[in-house]
């Protein structure tokens, strides 16, 4: 399976209003595994961006001024996301705005159409309700490094997602049971053992360290109420 990370910076929040898609960015995944192979344009919006805006991405005027325009790209984009699953956080936000500068070529083009939609925004709420569940509050949930992200960034946020989807949606690979199955790409062919091969090693815990686990868990029990692992020791 194809999947397209993706994230875009725009000139304000309303298409509806004639606000622009100023930066794109793409990760590819295949099979859930980061290919290496992205996507990453600044686009000049043809009207003004916003102050609001620019506190957030940093993206300025004058910048822009350089830069193609929609017009200018859309036919690699489109190659580029054509037949894929789009992951994108709060997806109606991005593919409203695909949406609308597609809608002013010909061909017309509308995004479902062509592409799979997921909305890691919606899988989040349903994973952790009543929490925050934007990409930062995710990025320190799931342990995925942010540090770099001062500003919003098109590629940045659509690499930080690609991490954070993968780990939201249970790792990056997938196991499988059929011995016969290919091992590249993905999941791992299943390697049957020799019956008469050498044991492993049995390495048991020393006295010392025995005492440290047991300190550990008292004061864990302490502070926390009883834990399943007392549970099982006070079973055998």
């Amino acid at each position: 399976m194809r999947q397209i990370v993706l994230d875009t910076e725009t000139t304000g929040i309303d298409p509806a209003e004639g606000h622009r898609i100023i930066e794109i960015g793409c990760v590819e995944l295949m099979e859930r595994q980061l290919t290496g192979r992205n996507y990453h344009v600044y686009i000049n919006p043809e009207r003004e961006v916003e102050a609001e805006a620019i506190t957030i991405h940093g993206i300025t005027n004058e910048f822009l001024a350089d830069k193609p325009k929609f017009a200018e790209i859309a036919d690699e984009f489109f190659e580029f996301i054509k037949g894929a699953e789009l992951v994108i956080h709060n997806a109606a936000f991005d593919v409203g705005f695909m949406d609308a500068e597609f809608a002013r070529l010909k061909p017309v083009r509308k995004t479902a159409e062509h592409c799979g939609v997921v909305d890691s925004l919606a899988i989040a709420r349903a994973r952790h309700p009543g929490q925050k569940n934007n990409l930062d509050a995710l990025c320190k949930r799931y342990g995925v490094d942010n540090s770099n992200r001062e500003l919003h960034g098109a590629l940045l946020d659509a690499e930080i997602l690609a991490d954070v989807y993968l780990l939201l949606t249970g790792g990056q690979t997938a196991l499988s049971l059929d011995a016969n199955a290919d091992s590249g790409g993905g999941a791992s062919r299943i390697r049957r053992l020799s019956a008469d091969r050498k044991p492993l090693a049995v390495v048991r815990a020393s006295e010392a360290e025995n005492d440290a686990h047991q300190k550990f868990m008292s004061l864990l029990e302490k502070q926390a109420g009883e834990t399943v692992w007392g549970k099982l020791e006070n079973a055998e």
